[in-house]
């Protein structure tokens, strides 16, 4: 089974964060969070944001972007960013991917970018607009690269509780 990552640069709000866990938790993705944050683990809008997906989670803390790539050296990195040159959806994502996300405030360092510039991608936007909210862009990513892997392990149709679809018709 394939395995997909969600990676935080430095994440500054914790309510993105805690609707990040919940995509994460919907989707069976791994999430990492490398510090300093500026927050703390136990902040309560961080808490609230995520509600109780936090028991369906696999989270995984470093202390610096150091640490992330030492412990993660097989990894295949993706990261987003306004400066790729590839659009993220016309990207391929292999197995092990890892999604890598910038501060809110800040992206990706530049010098981080540099060194890996063949897997930098972009989601296209109108000129002038500098990103979007972290949270909505995470969850833009991992349903592409998703969509790519044919959805695996997750519910792709649904019924209705109250009425029946034929009855519909």
């Amino acid at each position: 089974m394939a395995v997909l990552n969600v990676v935080l640069f430095e994440p500054q709000i914790p309510q993105n964060t805690g609707n990040i866990v919940r995509t994460c938790a919907a989707t069976n993705t791994r999430l990492h969070l490398v510090g300093p944050m500026g927050f703390v683990m136990n902040d309560a809008k961080l808490k609230r944001a995520g509600l109780d997906y936090w028991k369906f989670m696999d989270i995984t803390s470093y202390s610096s972007i150091d640490e992330f790539f030492e412990r993660n050296s097989g990894g295949n990195f993706y990261f987003f960013t306004s400066k790729g040159k590839t659009i993220h959806s016309d990207a391929t994502y292999e197995d092990n991917a890892f999604l890598i996300f910038g501060r809110e405030d800040a992206g990706i360092n530049e010098q981080i970018l540099f060194e890996h510039k063949d897997h930098c991608v972009r989601m296209p936007m109108q000129t002038g607009i500098r990103c979007l909210n972290l949270s909505n862009a995470v969850a833009v990513a991992v349903y592409e690269v998703l969509r790519q892997w044919e959805y695996p392990l997750l519910t792709t149709s649904g019924d209705l509780t109250k009425f029946n679809w034929e009855d519909a018709k």
